[in-house]
């Protein structure tokens, strides 16, 4: 009696279906269980011989203009953010119990990424990103100085697309990016995150079920390191590249299936830091609003998006550092109550933090270890990685001494005052940093340029030549 009782009662699991080149597979044949969370979900077996396109088929995209490309992408744009739209609102209801932010805020990180699917933005992208964009829809004529000609193409590679979980607008990118390439796209979808990429596809397919976008889409979803799974799928005999998002873990997991023909173009970790001169300090007008723009970068999708910023160098004395760090510590807890992610540290953190709160004399501190806003100052960065509302404010007596803590996963440096970026900029290039930015913009980058030091859709396709010789 009580065990049917518990029976009953229990919540179901959700589901996570998956979508294959325009057919919804749905099933609940593999138990998942979410990473951060902890949480099951259930999904179908991955259907191989669906989900891996044959090296016989031309692309379905190949003979699609990059025009018509995009004006079915603005197109999904418009019906992503429809109130009618039920597999955007479904999709939400089950992130909210896998996700490790609240629905509130992957919700609108979701709805906002829809405007990348902008017609300026989508043919900015292109523009940008090729020399000579006829490339995508066609081949282009070439001639060297020897007289010898040829014809070169921007062919559509086979991709797979490992997509982070932190952030739900990676998703609508990726697909968009993948359509602009004309590829065949695999996309395995996180644990945080099994459903929005579907939701995405679904809409796509409600619009025209035999586009050739909705037929170049599939996205499954495996347990990162599931060799049963990466055997079959990561092989040159069927992708071309991996276009991988992640920590770590999941890029060192990627790395050892890499071999001739079958290639990395990888998103890989990234830490972001600030970078304010002596001006920032100058006066406490100055103080408040610097340190509430320097809050709005370090709050990107709460401390979880790669540009949010962890260290903090601040050029400056002592004690006006200091008060630059309450307004700071305010700023940031103003923005995570109103996110309403008050989420806590976890044991380790807040062990390591708590040791550092005790040591005063090498230490100042504002705020709590309890996951709703932490400001620590200290004269070399702290040794572990700042996350969940933590900022660490590194004093310097001037921001030269700051360059030799840039490095090569040194993503985006909000910068203070602007005036003086193109005095360093070159010396953290050497360094390794990949974008500098007017502090408080480390969010929307300028459309179009470079992202993770690369052209991302120039990297993606397969550039093929058709020789015609001399004549």
């Amino acid at each position: 009696m009580n065990a049917q009782t518990e029976t009953e009662t229990a919540e179901p699991i959700v589901s996570a279906p998956f979508f294959l080149r325009g057919e919804l597979v749905e099933g609940t044949d593999v138990i998942q269980k979410s990473r951060d969370l902890g949480v099951t979900f259930a999904t179908p077996n991955i259907p191989f011989d669906k989900a891996i396109p044959k090296r016989t088929e031309v692309p379905p995209l190949l003979n699609t203009p990059v025009s018509e490309i995009i004006d079915f992408l603005v197109e999904t744009g418009q019906r992503l953010v429809s109130p009618n739209n039920q597999y955007i609102h479904e999709c939400f209801d089950r992130m909210a119990s896998t996700h490790i932010l609240p629905r509130s805020v992957f919700e609108a990180v979701g709805k906002h990424a829809v405007a990348y699917l902008d017609k300026r933005i989508l043919q900015a992208e292109v523009e940008q990103n090729f020399r000579d964009p006829g490339a995508l829809d066609g081949w282009v004529p070439k001639e060297d100085f020897n007289g010898r000609k040829a014809m070169v193409r921007a062919y559509a590679p086979r991709l797979i697309h490992v997509l982070p979980g932190n952030s739900p607008g990676v998703a609508v990118k990726s697909i968009a990016q993948g359509a602009l390439v004309k590829a065949v796209n695999l996309f395995k979808m996180s644990s945080a995150d099994p459903f929005y990429t579907v939701a995405i596809l679904r809409t796509m397919a409600e619009i025209d079920p035999d586009h050739p976008i909705v037929k170049s889409m599939s996205a499954v979803y495996w347990r990162g390191g599931d060799a049963a799974v990466e055997n079959v799928l990561y092989r040159p005999q069927y992708f071309d590249k991996i276009v991988a998002w992640g920590g770590g873990d999941a890029i060192n997991n990627v790395v050892k299936y890499l071999g001739p023909g079958f290639q990395l173009v990888s998103f890989d970790p990234k830490t972001s830091i600030s970078m304010l001169g002596k001006e920032a300090l100058a006066s406490e007008e100055i103080m408040e609003e610097t340190a509430a723009k320097c809050a709005a970068d370090l709050m990107m999708l709460n401390q979880e998006a790669c540009a949010a910023s962890r260290f903090q160098f601040v050029e400056g004395p002592q004690d006006k550092v200091d008060q630059w760090c309450a307004k700071f510590q305010r700023n940031i807890a103003e923005r995570a109550a109103a996110s309403g992610d008050v989420r806590p540290l976890s044991v380790g953190l807040r062990d390591e933090v708590e040791a550092l709160m005790m040591m005063d004399d090498e230490y100042g501190t504002w705020g709590r270890a309890d996951g709703k806003g932490l400001v620590i100052r200290s004269e070399e960065p702290v040794g572990f990685h700042p996350i969940n509302k933590i900022g660490n404010v590194v004093r310097v007596d001037s921001l030269d001494d700051a360059v030799k803590w840039v490095n090569v996963a040194t993503q985006t440096i909000g910068f203070y005052p602007s005036e003086r970026m193109a005095d360093y900029r070159d010396r953290l290039g050497a360094g390794g940093a990949q974008r500098v930015c007017p502090l408080g913009e480390a969010g929307p980058s300028t459309v179009g340029t470079p992202w993770d030091g690369m052209y991302p859709l120039h990297r993606f396709v397969n550039w093929m030549v058709n020789e015609n010789g001399l004549g």
